[in-house]
């Protein structure tokens, strides 16, 4: 087993946060994420910044191009093998920063298609559950393919607390679940690539 894991092609993640606020705990999670897969074998995780990206606006698009930060933006998104997503609920829906980015990356080409795809969330009551059955709606039409179990709604404020006051994940065990929803993401994307 330990071969073939050691085999295992290189999984590139680019990994989104909804959240532009420097302490979320859910950019706590991506941050967690990352340093988590330095223990997974041919798992790799980028954190893509969406917070440059303007307002989606046609208007921006020019002769079949992008402004230079949306350009980048899709690029990152084209050059990743699965994408990560740290949502956060606001209103019953992901947002609006997240959605912005997930609308640029729409617009034709559509650079989300048939990549493999996972959700992460931390917030109040549910955890930020219902941002993620959302974003699954959203990810239907874009053709995004997400990993179905693990789930991850983590409550942020909950006692013992699992998040630091800076934001970062301090719970053993949602590490543990986080880790194990890491590794779903990694073998659904090499199943989805026939790899």
């Amino acid at each position: 087993m330990e071969a073939s894991v050691a085999a295992r092609p290189l999984i590139s993640v680019g990994a989104l946060c909804g959240s532009l606020r420097t302490g979320s705990c859910n950019l706590g999670l991506i941050r967690s994420a990352i340093e988590i897969s330095k223990s997974i074998k041919g798992l790799q995780i980028e954190y893509i910044d969406i917070s440059p990206l303007p307002l989606l606006n046609t208007d921006l698009e020019r002769d079949g191009s992008f402004p230079p930060a949306i350009e980048a933006f899709r690029q990152k998104i084209l050059e990743v093998d699965s994408v990560l997503f740290a949502s956060p609920e606001y209103n019953y829906s992901v947002t609006a920063p997240l959605k912005n980015a997930i609308d640029w990356g729409s617009r034709d080409p559509n650079v989300w298609g048939d990549k493999a795809a996972a959700i992460v969330s931390a917030g109040g009551g549910f955890g930020g559950g219902r941002s993620q059955y959302h974003l699954r709606q959203i990810g239907v039409y874009i053709d995004l393919h997400f990993i179905n179990k693990p789930e991850l709604f983590l409550n942020a404020f909950e006692t013992p607390p699992k998040f630091d006051s800076d934001g970062n994940l301090i719970d053993e065990q949602a590490k543990e679940s986080l880790k194990e929803l890491l590794l779903s993401l990694q073998a659904f994307t090499l199943r989805l690539q026939g790899r």
